[in-house]
């Protein structure tokens, strides 16, 4: 929650409540793969959060041309469908620790609402991108039940595909009951020897990318800076702008389950006009292009076919405005998850989430093609 969000949020409970299905791998899969995670569980999971969470900007918030009104709005329950990686650290008898990292959609049954829910600033669609992770102890009682505790994290948001999108952030502890189909448990995670080996390989992958996003600007001027009176005073509906990316990459595969490297980004944002436009009417006279470029830091991180791209990179050339000079960091982020297709020789798909200091620039799908290097 930023500092404004905190200025007129007011209750802030949230209880959870989850069910999942996991599948969890063993020295006996003979799954090269799973050896070098020690073997962890894949998850599918439905969640339904029961938020008690409420806004209310009042007369003495700074508003612009907006009207203060005289109801509560609120976030609303959300339910969420997703897949979870869960890495053991530690086994000791009975006891075991792991971490979780989870990526899926949700549902929100309320959202930003010019007539209704007018303060709701964190959910502006009905369907998200849901993102969580945690850290959680396990207790395996006698026969085929457990205990679980821990922290965990979840975010809901809709990547800027549409305003408003500060994202709904939730965290706290978190306890379960888990059941297993067996009751055998330590004498499954002897060690074994080594299944397969890997040979370390350079490559250079080429990524093409489409997507897009509403703009912050023109949330911002319908928001505080259009009067009561207009049709666009406080509206929900945006126009919806393509950003387009390409990324050379230069990357080490220097074990099974990652690859490291360096890129060049190039991005195209197709809203650039208009930006300008709106800070002509305002009496700005700062520069702005369609074209950014930067270099980037990227990680790979890989489970068979299914892998999470990360990068972290510095703008070389980056003009977008008088509000982007305000929010913007001058290095991004961006995460994503993709799929490889081992029959057309390591063509992969993905999607990726680009940000700055984690507020969505925009949302995208990728193609990359990666040239191994002999």
């Amino acid at each position: 929650m930023d500092m404004y969000q905190r200025m007129y949020q007011q209750k802030k409970q949230s209880f959870s409540i989850a069910a999942q299905l996991n599948f969890h791998t063993l020295p006996t899969d003979s799954d090269a793969f799973a050896e070098d995670y020690d073997y962890p569980v894949i998850s599918l999971g439905l969640r339904y959060s029961i938020n008690n969470v409420t806004m209310h900007r009042g007369p003495d918030f700074p508003l612009g041309q907006a009207k203060t009104v005289d109801y509560d709005s609120r976030l609303g329950n959300i339910v969420s469908l997703y897949a979870a990686f869960n890495r053991t650290f530690l086994r000791r008898h009975r006891w075991s620790a792991d971490y979780t990292l989870a990526a899926g959609m949700s549902y929100a049954h309320k959202k930003y609402d010019p007539y209704n829910n007018v303060d709701n600033e964190l959910i502006g669609s009905r369907f998200l991108i849901y993102f969580g992770a945690g850290i959680h102890a396990h207790y395996r009682l006698s026969g085929r039940w457990g205990l679980r505790a821990g922290i965990d994290y979840y975010h809901h948001s809709n990547g800027s595909l549409n305003r408003p999108n500060k994202g709904a952030n939730i965290w706290g502890p978190t306890v379960g009951i888990e059941y297993f189909p067996t009751a055998e448990y330590g004498e499954r995670f002897a060690k074994h020897a080594s299944q397969k080996s890997f040979i370390p390989y350079w490559y250079a992958a080429v990524a093409l990318g489409i997507g897009g996003k509403v703009l912050n600007e023109d949330w911002l001027k319908t928001q505080y800076g259009t009067p009561p009176d207009s049709a666009d005073y406080r509206t929900g509906r945006f126009h919806f702008y393509k950003a387009y990316s390409v990324q050379v990459d230069i990357m080490r595969r220097y074990a099974r389950r990652w690859a490291s490297g360096m890129g060049i980004d190039l991005f195209y944002g197709s809203y650039a006009a208009r930006v300008e436009a709106l800070d002509k009417a305002d009496g700005y006279r700062t520069k702005h292009s369609s074209w950014s470029v930067g270099i980037a830091a990227k990680h790979q991180v890989y489970y068979h076919n299914w892998s999470m791209a990360m990068a972290l990179g510095w703008y070389l050339y980056r003009h977008m405005g008088q509000n982007a000079e305000i929010i913007e960091k001058p290095y991004y982020e961006r995460i994503g998850i993709h799929y490889t297709i081992p029959a057309l020789h390591g063509l992969t798909i993905g999607a990726n989430v680009k940000a700055h200091l984690t507020k969505a620039d925009f949302t995208e799908v990728v193609i990359v093609y990666p040239f191994r290097f002999e």
